[in-house]
């Protein structure tokens, strides 16, 4: 844990500060994100009049909050060791970095360990923090940091008091008290953690370096990714079979089954009313058991029964039980240690003895007594939380005491052993003890058997045995039950002998050596050119014959079938991709705004692409400079692992800066080959690093491939119909990046070469991307250049086609989101490239008054001289797509930049000239 702080401190001692500490905002991080690779959560957090005073100006503070949490003072801070914040806290610190502390020692104290955090002062906002804190369950999170914030500010004298939006963080009902808050934690940690059993799937997942994401808030786990996933939900796989399961859930089948390939299993009947089981318990003899037909869990189970008022308890205990059907079954009594046996894939992993719960007589204490100390054994939970479940007195436990004369109120002699019940499941307060080691093969191969006959890639055999050292055959006794799900926690934690890992042969069933459990990731970031970037990237691998999913501005696409239309550059999107069963790589176009959201979704890239860092989106979420920006961005080349590629812009001089945190090799791409190469990257490429450059040429050359020091031309620049014909630089340039991912990837260039041959700037494959449609006597291009960078590259296209043209018409707008600079840019460009402007603003415009944007575009264009006859300010973009439309006449060379592509490209094809709207001077808009 590490505290860094920005700015100086000094003018908040004459500032006069009076309002109270404030929650602005929450955010929460699934994946690697700008500050760390581990997940967080992060609390804005306005330190108002607190800002003035750090710990040490704050008379008993510290001593306060250690008494209430001494945990604390294990925390190493930025001293890295034990008493590390003790010292930051007596040299004075302030209380956003104390909060992030106390939230990482609640979450520890609720039962969920975790020891990452930071906390950041927001640039060019006095008293403002960014606290951020490792979490495992997000709901315990987010209410661990409500809770820290409450707790600082009941230690705080009564002046300095007062916090406003902790509501935002979490809801909490009632005044605060520490302990009981600590029990909500622990409830929420209950509900909303794993079960042993898949904990201890999960870890091991992690271990081997398998994807892990959780389906619903239960224990449904998808493992891996794409076409190489595998689901789990606690012990029950995606390969268990739902006949197996069924199977195993009616247990007189169950025996019929096992009986009919001679496995010994007691003699038994089914059974629907208690007079029936009467009559049963004739034929059959005592001792008897009753259970339910299809319980679990040992509930409603009783043994050794002798006699018919134990049989008739018996029988309403199981029919209290019965899920579906009433029907209870009366058996043979198998006499022995009652044992659960392991089986996974057709192989024993482990085995345990079952002891049924018990308490150990003092002479003093009462049998409920002595519960209650057992039950307070911080391995013992509540249901299956933890290793051992809490005894509980229950009709049962009275049941079986009877049997001996006792109650819960009998006070047992010193040392006398006292067996609280017939059963011995951990469900029910059981201990186990580990028999892995001692079982008789003959025994190991029954359970073994017995698995594979009912059908269960993993099953708990329950097995009855006087010595599980030796034969049954020889001493009696066998499979009582099989069982799917089995829970795991007797093997992995028995109360005594050696735990066994039980969940490295499941995880190595679903995925033996040599399966994968990930599908290669490309990912691709920048301001300009992702979109393009990752649909040519898709392109190309379909030509490998793989499933490809895709994430762009326009959907998300599996293969080239649109699966959820609208901007998919997120991580929601992402993970949408990576969950899909049929995807064999995936293409993720990685934008800034999902990044700053909630991070990344996926944890390493195999391939990443930073294509360029131009001014857009600042003066959002905290990203204020271009550089800012960069720092961003380069997060996507910095997840890429050990042995993948990040292929970097080697034009771009804030690209170039951020090398040093790619992963994996570098591949350079840039417009400057032959003569014009670097020196720098000469040297990169003679010393056997890949580089794809373009080398001049006409029709824009011709694009090489540089790698282990040989040179291989891969197309010419103008053969790939998206350059047109060599003068759309822009997408020569994306070209060469894609090139390099595909290389990187290992695609034969032969087949990148044929790819990029046949890939069109057209609407259908590439929506929105220098789409040109020439029907109409005039030409029109649609692009998506929302930013001045974007138009200025799309101006390099115009401005070498303008020759062909009388006139050019641009339709212009920008976000509102942007500075104010930006938009007058966005005009001063506009003003140079076109005769004839049409500036539009969108419906939503990002919380500027209404005409506020074309206002700005105007001032922008008229500072550079454009006439204001040749402006035109039209509010709706459907409005202002017609304008262009039908001021343009044949010959002239149209451009519109849409935000709602496929309505524009719409528009733009059903245009029909001869039934045009009004002119544009009846549809102005004035703006002041």
């Amino acid at each position: 844990m590490d505290t860094m702080f920005f700015g100086s401190k000094s003018e908040a001692s004459t500032r006069l500060l009076t309002q109270p500490m404030r929650v602005i905002e929450t955010g929460v991080y699934r994946g690697p994100h700008l500050y760390s690779h581990t997940p967080m959560i992060r609390i804005m957090v306005d330190l108002g009049r607190l800002e003035d005073w750090p710990t040490n100006r704050i008379s008993g503070f510290s001593d306060r909050l250690l008494a209430m949490l001494p945990g604390l003072k294990r925390h190493g801070c930025s001293y890295r060791r034990r008493g590390g914040l003790v010292k930051r806290l007596e040299e004075g610190t302030w209380l956003g970095h104390v909060a992030e502390h106390i939230v990482l020692e609640l979450q520890t104290l609720a039962g969920t360990r975790v020891t990452r955090g930071k906390t950041r002062s927001v640039k060019g906002q006095t008293g403002v923090y960014n606290v951020m804190f490792a979490y495992k369950h997000e709901e315990v999170g987010m209410l661990a940091g409500r809770v820290a914030l409450e707790l600082v500010n009941a230690l705080l004298p009564e002046e300095l008091s007062g916090v406003q939006g902790l509501d935002l963080i979490a809801e909490a009902s009632g005044d605060f008290d520490l302990e009981a808050r600590l029990n909500d934690l622990k409830r929420l940690v209950r509900r909303s953690g794993y079960g042993p059993t898949t904990q201890a799937l999960v870890d091991e997942a992690e271990r081997r370096g398998i994807p892990v994401m959780r389906l619903n808030n239960g224990s449904l786990i998808q493992l891996g990714h794409g076409r190489f996933q595998q689901r789990i939900r606690a012990s029950i796989s995606g390969r268990t079979s739902l006949i197996a399961v069924e199977a195993a859930g009616d247990k007189d089948f169950t025996k019929q089954l096992l009986a009919d390939s001679g496995i010994p299993v007691p003699r038994g009947v089914v059974v629907r009313d208690v007079e029936e089981a009467i009559r049963a318990a004739r034929r059959l003899r005592y001792p008897l058991v009753t259970k339910p037909l299809d319980g679990n869990h040992g509930r409603g189970v009783t043994i050794g029964i002798r006699d018919e008022a134990m049989l008739r308890f018996g029988f309403a205990q199981a029919l209290a039980e019965a899920k579906g059907r009433r029907d209870v079954i009366v058996e043979q009594f198998f006499d022995g240690r009652d044992h659960r046996i392991l089986i996974v894939n057709g192989e024993l992993i482990a085995v345990a003895e079952r002891v049924p719960a018990h308490v150990v007589g003092d002479g003093v204490s009462t049998i409920s007594e002595l519960v209650d100390r057992v039950n307070t054994d911080p391995r013992r939970g509540d249901g299956h939380e933890k290793v051992m479940t809490r005894i509980k007195v229950d009709a049962l436990v009275f049941e079986y005491l009877g049997r001996f004369g006792l109650t819960p109120n009998s006070v047992p002699a010193s040392g006398q052993l006292v067996q609280l019940r017939a059963t011995a499941n951990l469900s029910t307060g059981g201990t186990a003890i580990d028999r892995t080691n001692e079982i008789h093969p003959d025994n190991a191969e029954i359970a073994r058997r017995a698995a594979l006959v009912i059908g269960l890639d993993i099953a708990g055999i329950d097995f009855m045995a006087p010595d599980i050292s030796r034969s049954v055959r020889e001493t009696g006794g066998g499979v009582i039950e099989v069982n799917a799900a089995p829970g795991f926690r007797m093997h992995i934690e028995p109360s005594e002998g050696s735990p066994r890992d039980v969940a490295k042969p499941v995880i190595e069933m679903l995925f033996p050596p040599g399966r994968r459990g990930r599908v290669p990731i490309l990912a691709v970031t920048g301001t300009n050119g992702k979109s393009t970037t990752a649909r040519m990237l898709k392109h190309i691998l379909r030509y490998t014959g793989c499933t490809v999913g895709l994430t762009s501005t326009s959907g998300v696409y599996v293969d080239d079938q649109l699966v959820n239309p609208g901007d998919a550059t997120g991580p929601r999107s992402a993970r949408m991709v990576l969950r899909d069963p049929t995807v064999e790589v995936a293409v993720l176009e990685t934008a800034r705004g999902g990044m700053l959201r909630e991070g990344l979704a996926f944890d390493h890239a195999d391939v990443a692409a930073f294509l360029n860092v131009a001014e857009d989106h600042l003066g959002l979420k905290g990203i204020n400079t271009v550089d800012d920006l960069a720092d961003l961005k380069a997060l996507v080349v910095e997840t890429v692992r050990r042995g993948g590629t990040s292929v970097m812009n080697a034009d771009d001089p804030l690209v170039r800066s951020k090398a040093k945190r790619a992963g994996g090799s570098i591949a350079w791409f840039s417009l400057h080959g032959g003569a014009e190469m670097p020196a720098w990257l000469r040297d990169h490429v003679e010393d056997g690093g890949m580089a794809v450059v373009r080398e001049p040429g006409d029709e824009g050359g011709c694009i090489v491939l540089y790698k282990d020091g040989r040179r291989e031309l891969v197309v010419r620049a103008g053969a790939i119909p998206a350059t047109l014909h060599g003068y759309a630089e822009f997408n020569i340039a994306n070209s060469c990046a894609v090139i390099a991912m595909a290389a990187a990837h290992g695609v034969p260039l032969i087949t990148i070469r044929s790819a990029m041959s046949s890939f069109q700037s057209t609407y259908e494959q590439n929506p929105g991307r220098l789409n040109v449609h020439d029907a109409h006597g005039f030409r029109v291009i649609v692009d998506y250049a929302h930013n001045v960078a974007g138009l200025a590259a799309l101006g390099n296209v115009i401005r070498g086609l303008r020759r062909r043209y009388p006139r050019t018409i641009g339709v212009i707008s920008i976000p509102g989101d942007r500075r104010d600079e930006d938009i007058r840019d966005m005009g001063r460009l506009s003003a140079e490239l076109f005769d004839e402007l049409v500036f539009r603003e969108d419906p939503a415009t990002r919380g500027r008054p209404r005409g506020e944007v074309m206002r700005l575009l105007r001032e922008g264009a008229l500072e550079v001289g454009q006439s204001s006859t040749n402006i035109h300010l039209i509010a709706g973009e459907a409005e202002a797509t017609e304008t262009g439309l039908v001021l343009a006449s044949p010959g002239d060379l149209l451009v519109v930049t849409p935000t709602e592509v496929e309505e524009t490209w719409r528009q733009v094809i059903n245009y029909c000239p001869y039934k045009a709207a009004a002119p544009p001077s009846e549809r102005l808009v004035t703006v002041t």
